[in-house]
């Protein structure tokens, strides 16, 4: 190879502008130059030196290769057309021993059949044809090892990222036999959330999920139940076109609902609401004020916290905490109670029968404009893919406790004055329920006439 034809190749170095000078000279990338010339090692070594990169040169292959086993070097530079080993098999053995070594051609124009040799074997990034510019070299190693820089990135990045889902994986297990110990149940699972609210930012929907198969395992209710709630009330919500962030409160709000629930204690927690005592079920009917207040102080959390509240609102202003009526209620709170009650009729814990999907649609719509907003049940048998009709009024009569008997239906809401809900329309009475009738009746010496269902000859 002609010294004199190479120094004209690379030429000079091109001018730069002094910061550019100084911040180039602060890489200490390795490089090593392959060439059995040594003005090329020459020549491109005083270009590559100058701007801070740390040059390795080697006469041949076989001396490349050895080198490359005692250090780390971060991008090579091999002629093709060397004795022995030529560049296509010098590039091709680096490929497989360092792979993550950038490998750069430097041939002739007469070696295309042998450059495109050495691109299929060694999987080369570029080849710089001779004679070449300084500038233009300098441009490429600099291309080439940013890419490198980038690849290594990413590769730590999705390490990072795998052992944070390990990390979160052993968490999860760990929740897990938390709620088998079931001891300090409220102060638990405030921490547990103020836990959760620190990885919300790269978990929120995974720890929303736990912690309501915890809400679920410690009130005792079938693991499930809030997803299908949750997917309901967001399947709702998306038909009324509420937006995407308003949807996440009230799917938050349905897997925590019962949050409140976790203050009271067992024997509340162990009986349907219509077995309950007055005194009971009015202790009980404040779980959902008690929800907004475990969740309020978590920012992310407090619009879900105020859906909470208002969950056991009544479109006629006969719910509670708060007497809400109409569209004072909140929007996503009115979605919840369909979502919930439609749960809730199938399950058999909104009434004493298990009730089929079919039914349990029609008591939905029976109650539109009474217990539910009419746009929400609209919204709600559009998505159903059943249309029940709506169901000609029933004949009733309002009978006094003392007259009750076993077997009678409900056929309105049996609702106190202070708003609790002692049982809901379709309730099948028995004796048990009817004794805790009259006692509550006779320890608040108020008459307690109840909506029954009768046959339409006896109206």
């Amino acid at each position: 190879m002609d010294l004199n034809r190479d120094r004209e190749a690379g030429g000079h170095l091109d001018s730069t502008h002094p910061q550019e000078h100084e911040q180039a000279a602060g890489n200490r990338a390795t490089l090593l130059l392959v060439d059995d010339t040594p003005g090329v090692h020459a020549l491109l070594s005083r270009a590559l030196r100058s701007h801070g990169y740390r040059v390795l040169t080697a006469d041949g292959g076989a001396q490349g290769l050895a080198l490359m086993a005692g250090q780390d070097v971060d991008l090579v530079i091999s002629d093709m057309s060397m004795p022995g080993m030529d560049g296509a098999d010098f590039l091709a053995a680096v490929r497989k021993r360092w792979p993550d070594t950038v490998r750069i051609l430097l041939t002739g124009n007469s070696d295309i059949n042998a450059t495109i040799a050495a691109i299929n074997r060694g999987e080369i990034y570029r080849y710089i044809s001779k004679p070449w510019r300084d500038g233009d070299v300098l441009l490429l190693v600099r291309q080439a090892l940013e890419v490198k820089g980038l690849a290594r990135d990413k590769a730590r990045l999705e390490a990072l990222t795998q052992a944070q889902n390990l990390e979160l994986k052993a968490l999860n297990a760990g929740l897990e036999n938390i709620v088998a110990l079931r001891t300090a149940a409220l102060q638990k699972a405030m921490e547990s959330l103020q836990f959760a609210h620190n990885r919300l930012k790269n978990n929120f929907n995974a720890s929303i999920a736990v912690f309501s198969n915890l809400i679920e395992l410690r009130l005792g209710k079938a693991t499930g139940k809030s997803r299908r709630i949750a997917d309901w009330a967001r399947r709702i919500a998306k038909r009324l076109k509420i937006a995407e962030a308003a949807q996440q409160d009230i799917v938050v709000a349905a897997l925590l609902r019962d949050i409140g629930q976790l203050t009271l204690p067992d024997h509340l927690l162990d009986k349907p609401l219509a077995q309950l005592c007055p005194e009971d079920q009015i202790a009980y009917s404040q779980h959902p004020a008690t929800g907004e207040a475990a969740l309020m102080s978590l920012d992310r959390l407090d619009g879900a916290a105020h859906l909470i509240r208002s969950q056991l609102e009544r479109w006629d202003g006969k719910g509670y905490p708060d007497r809400l009526r109409a569209r004072q209620i909140p929007l996503g709170s009115r979605i919840l109670s369909v979502a919930r009650d439609y749960e809730r009729l199938q399950n058999g814990s909104a009434t004493n029968v298990r009730l089929s999907p079919t039914d349990a649609q029609r008591f939905i719509v029976a109650d539109s404009g009474r217990r539910y907003d009419p746009e929400v049940v609209d919204a709600f048998i559009a998505i159903s893919g059943v249309k029940p009709a709506r169901p000609a009024p029933l004949a009733e009569k309002y009978v006094p406790a003392e007259a009750l008997a076993s077997g009678m239906v409900l056929a309105r809401d049996l609702i106190t004055e202070e708003g609790v809900l002692l049982l809901s329309r379709e309730h099948v009475l028995d004796s048990s329920l009817i004794h805790k009738l009259r006692s509550y009746e006779h320890r608040g010496a108020k008459r307690l006439d109840v909506s029954v269902r009768v046959a339409a000859e006896m109206v």
